[in-house]
């Protein structure tokens, strides 16, 4: 019988072979200990649903890991590749926010969560894991003010509320990156006439027979 960590390695580097990610040895090992983290904290705080070893790797870490190329073509086209700042609203276990601060160590990622034991998770797995960029943070968005390049979201909430309520904590010329399953046509027709969609991306998670996209937006100029 296959030794279940052996198996859980193989289907993540197979998923960032897909993803035409390229990541360092020392970055593999962070997400698979970023995984066993998220394992051991549910056992008692119940930070997720998914359970098991291997859909972990594709709800969680793969389909997180499928917005990063995304995200690194937006930063250097926005030359932001050094000293961005990068905001994951309800960030729950740190998805994305975290596999973000792991694969772009140039980026200063917070994320913040209005659950309390969320948070606290998300700081642990800063120290555990060594992230001088990875902020957790025990607030609710539109209490925030910053000047943060990219705010994201992972099924946070609607798109206009997601831009409403993060808009005091997005920089002059920062975007918002909304990851989404269907493309969201109601939603977007409840966007105010200030907010654009300036590029919509599909996304294909390895091993996750689901639909999924990014929209990007910004405020109209």
């Amino acid at each position: 019988m296959a030794d279940p960590e052996v198996v859980v390695r193989a289907m993540l580097l197979k998923g960032l072979a897909e993803l035409k990610l390229e990541l360092s040895s020392d970055q593999v090992e962070q997400l698979l200990a970023y995984q066993a983290l998220i394992a051991k904290w549910t056992e008692v705080y119940n930070l997720t649903s998914v359970r098991d070893p291997l859909e972990m790797v594709t709800h969680h870490l793969l389909d997180s890991l499928a917005v990063v190329p995304a995200l690194q073509r937006y930063l250097h086209g926005a030359g932001l590749l050094q000293g961005s700042r990068l905001l994951d609203v309800g960030s729950g276990a740190g998805l994305p926010g975290v596999v973000i601060a792991i694969c772009c160590p140039a980026v200063q990622v917070t994320c913040v969560d209005t659950v309390a034991k969320k948070a606290a998770f998300i700081r642990q797995a800063g120290l555990a894991l060594k992230l001088p960029n990875l902020v957790g943070m025990h607030a609710r968005v539109e209490s925030i003010s910053g000047s943060f390049d990219v705010i994201c979201s992972r099924a946070f909430a609607s798109l206009a509320d997601f831009t409403k309520l993060s808009a005091g904590a997005l920089a002059g010329q920062g975007a918002w990156m909304a990851m989404k399953g269907k493309h969201p046509a109601d939603e977007l027709l409840a966007l105010p006439e200030k907010i654009e969609v300036f590029h919509v991306e599909q996304l294909n998670i390895p091993g996750l027979n689901a639909e999924r996209c990014i929209l990007w937006l910004r405020p109209v100029s």
